[in-house]
């Protein structure tokens, strides 16, 4: 046993992972790494993860502060040893064990028995693979890491069977957590292709360590078949040998692979890379490819890394009918091709590019598949797993994104926002609202007050221009068609959203004469809404009127807010039952802008009776919208009519970002901190705190990703949901800063 001092490290441990860690070349290594890099990013510090090694006698490894031990996999005595110094820190809580076979000692990897008989600390154990009809050893070698698991973890639905079927393992026991993947966008090869000097290629790729098992002849032996109808097509082949098989045998696979190549004159059809590639270099040659095949030999493969990784790049996908593969290709996400049969592959590549909108179908629907198994939505379900193990700390972060204007400036022409995307690109063709300038105006103000940036100061000039532009003679703002650029009365709802970005502007603005045309618009629109506006519409002016009336204390404008307050109470009193606290007979969007309104008009006010119904109804919504310590907004597919059944589905961005608006404006008016608790758990929900487990904001784009369905989300990333995002990180921001937000 070897051990590092690295004693302040290890005293704020708490998650202790047993694995291979680089820089030794192994796919385990790689993944251990990119699991606690994604866990230490999103809940250090409150959760530290940290490693002990696994080294071969004869091997020293560099590594870095994250490995505080190294144990000899071959020194049974190290197994107990290690084990007895975990049991008696009080600062490890749970040990995960990544396990393959071959990287313990003994037969089957038997030496993991007596760490698992001597540690008396939770152990959780991730199989990187699981394989049927045992013989009599392995299976007692899995059952004892069974029986002294808390939980097992298994990245396949089928992995899940096999351990409870062949090895008699409880399924309550076993958790299903993909193979993590890097973040990356979807976006077309040809400019990766272009860095890689790959241009005017059909690109074909596999990855990995290579080995016999991995069966890369029988794709080069079905290249001839392809290179007759596709001349410009490259098959790249990335990787070194694996170093365990290059000690045993050198270079004897990769120079027979050679050999096959010129044998059927392919020099200009095959490339290989002949070293360990980092996940960057990985990730660009993937984004480069048009088809990855997967040609590994083992039926009984229960996870892939590389095949994972292809489809998180959104790439469409050949491979063998492994175990891993018939799962994660199913429903139109891949094609199977025969086991050591090239004419097998040459027909599923060939069917792919001969079809170009089925291939263009393939790759979106791997890509929404990989969308699960991106790194921090796979750190996330760890930590619930571990947490039903021990509890280490609360799933709800505080640790948010840092805040990123990319997608935002993506989306935004000489004209204005673009309302729609299709992915991360801007929809040109879907015109321009007044809805989504007016809330960008909000976004550019409050981050120009945030940080005073350049940026924030050009985006706010084209929102305001718009918003101008679209302003006419009797106050009413107009939505922009793409085709005519013909203008559209826009709804009653964006005419006060249009008064709350106005407002907004005019009391947190830096620029006076940005202030002074806001000003101007907003004397002229307000006149517009009434008390017999829609409640949102009412809602959004009144938060408008409330940041206006703060920077001028215009008595008539006091007397509005009071005004379409009223008719809101008036509301309350008539709709309100009982069982049903709310101002309508139906919850449908931004429902909480409701009682938000009120709760700022009691703060100029101080009108007991404002701030009493605001609490009751936010009360009243917060029980409708919380399951289990999770946000579920109100789903859009039926809404929720009282004495109906509510929705769940889909769940839109628009709704968490209001919840936490209005929280955190409760808060700072009552200083409850129960209303900012509430914030942060809502704001959770784009953090992957929500049913599905998985991020709704993207962090590679800036943007926010558009929808939640029961079963995925929707991989659009448009103008509200960014903006919605972005109003409730800055406004977060702006509560940690100390700003006034009220």
């Amino acid at each position: 046993m070897k051990e590092i001092d690295k004693s302040s490290d290890f005293k704020n441990s708490k998650i202790c992972f047993l694995s291979n860690f680089p820089p030794k070349e192994c796919g385990i290594a790689t993944f251990t790494q990119d699991l606690i890099t994604s866990m230490n990013r999103r809940f250090n510090p409150k959760v530290k993860s940290r490693v002990i090694a696994l080294n071969e006698e004869s091997s020293m490894y560099n590594y870095d502060s994250r490995v505080f031990m190294q144990m000899n996999k071959d020194y049974l005595a190290d197994y107990i040893n290690i084990a007895n110094r975990i049991n008696r820190s009080d600062k490890i809580k749970i040990v995960c064990i990544q396990h393959e076979f071959g990287i313990f000692g003994g037969e089957y990897g038997s030496y993991i028995i007596p760490f698992l008989d001597t540690i008396k600390k939770p152990v959780v154990v991730t199989f990187h693979s699981v394989l049927p009809s045992p013989d009599n050893l392995r299976k007692k070698v899995v059952n004892f890491i069974g029986e002294k698991s808390a939980a097992i973890i298994v990245m396949a639905d089928a992995a899940v069977d096999i351990l409870h079927n062949d090895y008699g393992i409880n399924k309550n026991k076993i958790h299903v957590i993909r193979h993590g993947i890097p973040d990356t966008p979807l976006k077309p090869a040809e400019q990766f292709k272009k860095k890689l000097r790959l241009e005017n290629k059909i690109v074909l790729s596999t990855f990995g360590l290579l080995s016999r098992g991995k069966g890369i002849e029988y794709m080069i032996k079905a290249l001839p078949y392809l290179v007759k109808k596709y001349p410009n097509l490259l098959y790249v082949i990335i990787g070194e040998t694996h170093p365990v098989i290059r000690k045993r045998e050198g270079e004897e696979y990769r120079n027979y692979l050679t050999s096959l190549v010129k044998k059927f004159n392919l020099q200009e059809n095959v490339k290989f890379y002949n070293r360990y590639l980092e996940t960057d270099e990985i990730i660009e040659y993937l984004l480069a490819t048009d088809i990855y095949v997967c040609t590994n030999l083992e039926k009984n493969q229960i996870v892939s890394g590389t095949l994972s990784y292809a489809m998180g790049c959104g790439k469409a996908v050949v491979s063998t009918p492994n175990l891993y593969a018939e799962e994660v290709l199913s429903h139109d996400r891949g094609v199977l091709a025969e086991f050591q049969n090239p004419k097998s592959f040459a027909e599923g590549i060939d069917k792919i590019l001969s079809d170009p909108e089925w291939k263009k179908r393939i790759e979106q629907n791997a890509y929404a598949f990989g969308r699960s198994m991106i790194w921090s939505n796979v750190a996330s379900n760890y930590l619930h797993l571990f947490n039903k193990v021990v509890k280490l700390r609360e799933e709800t972060t505080e640790k948010y994104p840092k805040i990123k204007l990319n997608h935002l400036k993506t989306l935004t022409d000489e004209t204005g926002c673009i309302q729609f995307s299709n992915l991360s690109t801007p929809d040109a063709t879907s015109g321009y609202t007044v809805d989504d300038n007016a809330r960008a105006l909000i976004v550019s103000t409050m981050h120009d007050r945030l940080y005073d940036s350049e940026i924030s100061k050009e985006l706010s000039k084209i929102y305001l221009d718009f918003l101008e532009k679209v302003h006419d003679e009797n106050g009413k703002f107009n939505d922009i068609e793409y085709e005519n650029k013909k203008l559209n009365l826009a709804s009653e709802d964006a005419i006060g959203r249009a008064l709350w970005s106005l407002g907004h502007l005019i009391n947190n603005g830096k620029n006076e004469e940005h202030i002074k045309k806001a000003k101007e618009m907003f004397d002229k629109a307000h006149i517009s809404i009434v008390q017999e506006s829609s409640p949102r519409a009412k809602s959004f002016s009144i938060i408008g009127l409330y940041h206006y009336y703060n920077k001028y204390n215009e008595e008539q404008i006091l007397s509005k807010i009071k005004q379409l307050v009223d008719s809101l109470v008036e509301s309350y009193k008539k709709e309100a039952r009982e069982e049903w606290g709310w101002f309508e007979s139906y919850l449908t969007y931004s429902n909480s802008k409701i009682p938000e309104a009120l709760f700022l008009a009691y703060n100029l006010t101080k009108n007991p009776e404002y701030l009493e119904i605001a609490e009751k109804s936010l009360k009243f919504l917060t029980s409708i919208v919380f399951f289990k310590d999770e946000l579920s907004p109100i789903g859009q597919n039926g809404w929720y009519n009282r004495n109906g059944v509510r929705s769940f589905f889909d769940q839109q961005p628009i709704d968490a970002s209001s919840m936490v608006q209005t929280y955190l404006t409760a808060y700072a008016i009552t200083k409850n901190e129960e209303y900012y608790n509430n914030a942060v758990l809502a704001f959770n929900w784009f953090l992957g705190k929500n049913h599905l487990k998985q991020m709704i904001y993207n962090d590679v784009t800036g943007g926010c990703h558009d929808g939640l369905s029961k079963n995925s989300i929707n991989l659009n990333q448009g103008a509200e949901s960014t903006i919605e995002y972005l109003i409730s990180r800055l406004m977060l921001e702006e509560i940690k800063k100390g700003l006034t937000i009220v």
